[in-house]
């Protein structure tokens, strides 16, 4: 399909231009514009593909950026990013030095918050319509958000509050009955059963909470579209509009396969099927050495149940939903009630392992600590995605955690360096512990094919060496102790190396050696420089008054864009050729 009107949009005063009747024409460009980016590019197309329409509408009724229009999660904004004025940068979303993936800040006008994470978008606007309101401003202010997103308690929270205030606030519920996967719980049904709002036998719960609720409307089609929201456009106060669309809209494989879709990697733009690929031979990716192996545990300790807070596909705690669907549960975009949860469960004497993206576990914080660590419940925390995950950049690297973990008492914290490790961490878990314990691994797959072995328990404290030489120790942990190992093995290396396997309780003992034996001392993690493996081994070394030199690598006090992750790597300083020219200097 040619773009010819879709090239003449650089901003929404160039598309308000258009007749009506011409925008039906611009949405099937624009939808046919992100397909064919992704397809090659790769990147998030379901959710954009589902609210093309919505994202015309809005920008052609309202007067943006004067009227401010918050994304909620952002995944849903690339045809937003396409009329906004980048569309001729498109294709470099999500690589390094390219535009994010994620309305941001400081790329556009446009993106009047910065998203990544679900359901914020409610309270920001809020904040802004509030801000308005101070300033004696006349502007809207909308909220665009999911219907698996406004399930979350931040944004019931939001509600709660903009029912009262009397603030200018349009939210959009945009309702396609899925988050990345299937939306659960209560509301969810609600809104499923929901005609013309009013048809549940119940009371309506947005009206209930001071809303003027309208719809549920046809989001795709723009005729109804369009003098909804220009009707909201003369009305004050919350209010909320419930939008139904479909994600994946426009392309047949997306509509069926909304789960796969959500980020399907390449894919044939004009057949939509998936570009094969063989990873027969490939190692396993650590989610599902995860996912089979909670299932392989569960199979012979029927305490074990499985929580994640709506990560189901990304974590694979979805093999154990299939396949014991009555221990193992997703809850939503519930962060802070994953944990507690788990924490209800631990006390009760069942072994609960919470399955949670490293940067999502920053949203639970305080449950962990009160709830958890402070009362030495034995919950298991699998934190998916630590360290740098690339392309989804700064809002999804899970750089924080040991650093954020470290420093809370009684929580035993662990990161294995291979899938066996993991397998043999999980295992030792769920054998029965006093105390919490979360285990780290990072986005993506091993190195070991041969990764169903049988289980070993591990001493827990306990570090391993993987290499024994002198002058120079490189202490480890997690899996860049891969990267390490074999940079040691290709270059013929006489160094040694440790794999501290745990950061608490730390291996004192085998720090004693490395110190006593060594002249220099690398420390290498896939985590913040500040608060993680190198800071407490410095901590350490001064306390014990050693003298040994210490070198300390991991990312630095900054945040990482995105991007490929061997590049940020590299930029981050914790890449094989940097540790190796760190290496040749202090071997002279």
């Amino acid at each position: 399909m040619s773009n010819m009107l879709l090239t003449q949009i650089n901003s929404p005063a160039d598309l308000k231009r258009f007749r009506e009747s011409e925008l039906k024409t611009i949405a099937q460009e624009l939808r046919a514009f992100i397909i064919d980016i992704v397809a090659t590019k790769e990147g998030h197309l379901g959710a954009s593909l589902g609210v093309t329409e919505l994202t015309i509408a809005l920008h052609y009724v309202f007067n943006t950026p004067d009227d401010i229009l918050v994304w909620d999660v952002g995944h849903q904004a690339y045809g937003h990013k396409i009329l906004t004025g980048r569309r001729d940068v498109f294709h470099t979303n999500r690589e390094l030095d390219g535009i994010s993936g994620f309305p941001k800040r400081e790329e556009s006008v446009y993106d009047t918050f910065g998203v990544g994470h679900s359901s914020t978008s409610i309270s920001a606007a809020l904040g802004m319509a509030m801000a308005s309101q101070l300033k004696g401003m006349d502007r809207k202010h909308i909220a665009v958000v999911g219907d698996a997103s406004i399930a979350s308690g931040m944004a019931f929270e939001a509600l709660n509050h903009a029912g009262v205030s009397g603030a200018d606030l349009l939210v959009i519920l945009n309702d396609n009955a899925i988050g990345i996967d299937p939306a659960v719980g209560a509301l969810k049904d609600y809104l499923t059963k929901t005609k013309s709002g009013k048809e549940t036998g119940q009371d309506n719960i947005f009206e209930a909470l001071n809303f003027d609720y309208s719809g549920p409307i046809d989001g795709h089609d723009l005729d109804v579209l369009i003098p909804e929201l220009q009707r909201q456009k003369t009305l004050n106060g919350p209010r909320l509009l419930h939008v139904r669309t479909t994600k994946g809209k426009g392309l047949k494989q997306a509509e069926i396969d909304q789960v796969r879709y959500h980020a399907p990697g390449k894919f044939d733009k004009i057949t939509g099927d998936l570009t094969p690929s063989d990873t027969s031979a490939l190692p396993p990716k650590f989610q599902d050495v995860f996912g089979h192996t909670i299932v392989e545990l569960a199979e012979h300790n029927e305490d074990i149940i499985g929580i994640t807070p709506a990560m189901p596909t990304g974590s694979s705690l979805k093999i154990m939903m299939d396949a014991m669907p009555d221990r193992a549960y997703d809850v939503g975009i519930a962060e802070q009630h994953a944990v507690t949860l788990a924490a209800g469960m631990a006390s009760q004497g069942l072994v609960p392992f919470c399955n949670i993206y490293s940067t999502f576990l920053q949203r639970a914080y305080d449950q962990v600590i009160h709830d958890v660590a402070l009362q030495k419940l034995p919950v298991i925390f699998c934190l998916d995605r630590a360290g740098i995950v690339g392309q989804d950049g700064a809002t999804h690297h899970g750089n924080f955690d040991l650093a954020y973990l470290n420093c809370i008492p009684d929580l035993i914290i662990a990161a294995p360096m291979d899938a066996i490790e993991l397998r043999n961490m999980m295992y030792t878990a769920q054998l029965g512990m006093d105390l919490p314990m979360a285990i780290r691994y990072p986005r993506g797959r091993g190195r070991i094919l041969n990764w169903q072995v049988p289980f070993q328990e591990l001493e827990i404290g306990k570090s391993r060496v993987i290499h024994k030489g002198s002058k120079i120790a490189i202490i480890s942990i997690g899996t860049i102790g891969a990267m390490i190992d074999d940079l040691i093995r290709d270059n013929n290396l006489e160094i040694t190396q440790v794999d501290m396997r745990f950061l608490k309780p730390l291996d004192t003992e085998r720090l004693d050696a490395i110190f006593e034996h060594h002249e220099h001392v690398i420390t290498i993690e896939d985590g913040t420089i500040i608060g993680g493996l190198g800071s407490v081994i410095v901590d350490y070394a001064s306390a014990k008054a050693y003298k040994n030199n210490i070198y300390k690598l991991g990312i630095p006090d900054q945040f990482i864009q995105h991007g490929p992750t061997a590049d940020l790597h590299k930029i981050a300083g914790i890449d094989r050729e940097t540790v190796l020219r760190l290496i040749k200097k202090l071997s002279i």
